[in-house]
């Protein structure tokens, strides 16, 4: 006797998002106030089906047809969809969020092809999320018919945010329709779709307890040289003004007339410029015709100690001591005539920029500045964090440094304690060292990276590349953001720094050397600092500095993400051969 197997049973509902979208705006939330001010109204009207709802409900990609329309005078009114694609809470690198993904290829009304990609992060963060989450897309529109790995490398062409009102919610739920030839298999099914849809809004969104902490046994060296093939490595000792001793590794296969300094940020080393896991920055310019690169270890270094007790160190000390010493290394070990650029990130970015804007670093070539630079801006719960942290640390704590290892060190400790409560709200993974990042830099589950952008293996040794901090930095960090988002010397009155002007901007007109600056579009450290800044240069002289953003990238994976020697570098290469001359 054999059974009959059920037919599938196809299914499609209805759903219609309104927002704004900006012509030349590259953040999100930036696209979405200016479109608004313009009265750049976008919407779309799809129609979700599929086929086989059953099949797609247990298909890892839950993906289903769109078709319709969208409409918006930048695209020259209502477009046809010509082929779409939803995708329904597909899972991502964090244990805790899921997202729906929308792609919709079409043509302007000039024939143009052009793509909507847009994406709803469906992840339990702090406060009552669901309804954002669940109602709110993030929105770019780019140029060509482009596939989701192709979005990183292209230009956008619009950016914003639509949302689902209230009344537009309440009209697609009568929309779902499930086509069976009786009235209990159309029930049937779109009771299935309901349960699959709510279950996972409450697997998301229910109280959960704090996860356990994964384990951890070094895969990579710490410190190692690996990453770097076929180079010489040397190692270049430097002391600062003030009494420090620093070093430069120069990665060099031939003479070359454009050096390249790379500078890491707070507390990171020249580790993330040289990792062996994947296809690196050193590597990569090397292979292209870069054949002599340095790398930069300072202050801020941790294969340097002097994070790991309490010290008063600023930006300016950098700004005033570090990075001289360190170009002048550089200039007597490469000889005269020798152009050198320079590729900085994070506080190494900010503090280098304040050398080369404050004239205490001069005749540099060029310059390539990630995530922020003269401009701090930091999302609000960063702001919190950044006026009370320093004095719970120093003052009530008693933390000499925030160490995001803390929580697998033996013993008990302040730090240990901490690094508990912070995983008590982080769910997304199992690292208790990723968790204490997204406490110490940014806001965000997590807040320095795409889980989906790095390698399993660079998430889980977070704590080698990765160091303690003291908590100085945060103060001059703090009045920077005080100060209208503004590099301004932490100690005015302070004889030591007369070298240096009291705001960074005094000198702008006058600084020749061009910058690109770069920031990831999900950038939850520093936000959109580094459009800001250019923006700001772009006000005093314009088209000297250039920008770039990269969609689905944060702060820390633009240098450190698996990708980004096809997603990032080559626009980083771009811009140095460029400066060729």
């Amino acid at each position: 006797m054999t059974t009959q197997t059920q037919s599938p049973i196809a299914f499609q509902f209805t759903e219609e998002m309104k927002g704004y979208l900006a012509v030349d705006e590259t953040a999100y939330e930036d696209g979405y106030r200016e479109g608004k001010a313009a009265d750049a109204f976008f919407m779309f009207h799809l129609t979700i089906k599929t086929d086989d709802v059953d099949a797609m409900l247990v298909s890892p990609a839950h993906q289903a047809q769109a078709i319709g329309y969208i409409e918006g005078d930048i695209v020259g009114g209502r477009r046809p969809v010509l082929s779409g694609v939803f995708n329904l809470f597909v899972d991502t690198a964090d244990r805790n969020r899921k997202e729906m993904r929308y792609r919709l290829f079409f043509e302007n009304a000039q024939g143009q092809a052009m793509t909507f990609s847009g994406f709803k992060s469906v992840q339990d963060n702090a406060g009552p999320d669901i309804w954002h989450d669940t109602t709110t897309l993030f929105t770019n529109l780019y140029f060509g018919h482009l596939q989701a790995d192709q979005e990183a490398g292209a230009e956008l062409y619009a950016t914003g945010i639509l949302h689902i009102e209230v009344l537009d919610f309440m009209r697609q739920l009568t929309t779902m329709q499930a086509d069976a030839p009786t009235l209990p298999e159309r029930l049937g099914a779109v009771e299935r779709f309901g349960k699959f849809f709510f279950g996972v809004i409450w697997d998301t969104y229910a109280p959960s307890l704090m996860p356990k902490m994964g384990t951890f046994e070094r895969e990579i060296p710490l410190y190692t040289l690996e990453g770097v093939r076929d180079a010489q490595v040397t190692t270049h000792p430097y002391s600062t003004a003030d009494k420090l001793g620093q070093s430069l590794l120069r990665f060099q296969r031939a003479p070359c007339d454009d050096v390249v300094v790379i500078i890491h940020g707070l507390t990171t080393s020249s580790d993330m410029f040289i990792m062996p896991e994947h296809y690196n920055l050193v590597q990569y310019l090397l292979d292209n015709g870069f054949s002599d690169v340095w790398t930069m270890d300072y202050r801020m270094s941790n294969r340097h100690p002097y994070n790991l007790h309490r010290n008063r160190y600023n930006m300016d000390d950098i700004a005033l001591f570090d990075h001289p010493a360190a170009i002048a290394t550089v200039r007597r070990a490469v000889g005269e005539g020798k152009r050198v650029h320079v590729i900085c990130h994070c506080l190494g970015s900010v503090s280098f920029m304040m050398s080369l804007f404050g004239k205490t670093v001069t005749g540099v070539r060029s310059v390539i500045a990630n995530s922020v630079a003269l401009t701090p801006r930091i999302p609000t719960w960063s702001k919190v964090k950044l006026n009370l942290g320093p004095f719970f640390c120093d003052y009530l704590l008693g933390i000499e440094y925030l160490n995001p290892s803390a929580r697998r060190e033996p013993g008990w400790s302040a730090s240990k304690v901490l690094s508990w409560a912070v995983s008590a709200f982080h769910h997304e993974c199992d690292s208790p060292e990723c968790h204490m990042l997204s406490f110490m830099w940014g806001t965000g589950f997590p807040a320095l990276y795409n889980h989906n952008n790095l390698l399993d293996v660079t998430h889980r040794r977070g704590g080698d590349l990765y160091g303690g901090v003291s908590v100085n930095y945060y103060r001059h960090v703090a009045k920077m953001v005080a100060a209208n988002s503004t590099a301004v010397k932490f100690e005015p009155n302070n004889p030591r720094y007369n070298l240096l002007p009291n705001n960074y901007f005094d000198y702008a007109k006058e600084i020749e050397t061009p910058v690109l600056f770069i920031t990831g579009q999900e950038n939850h450290v520093f936000t959109d600092s580094n459009i800001v800044c250019h923006q700001r240069l772009q006000q005093i002289v314009p088209n000297r500095h250039e920008l770039q953003v990269f969609p689905h990238y944060g702060h820390q994976d633009v240098f450190m993400g698996k990708n980004v020697h096809v997603d990032i570098f080559p626009r980083l290469l771009a811009f140095l051969k460029q400066q060729q001359h």
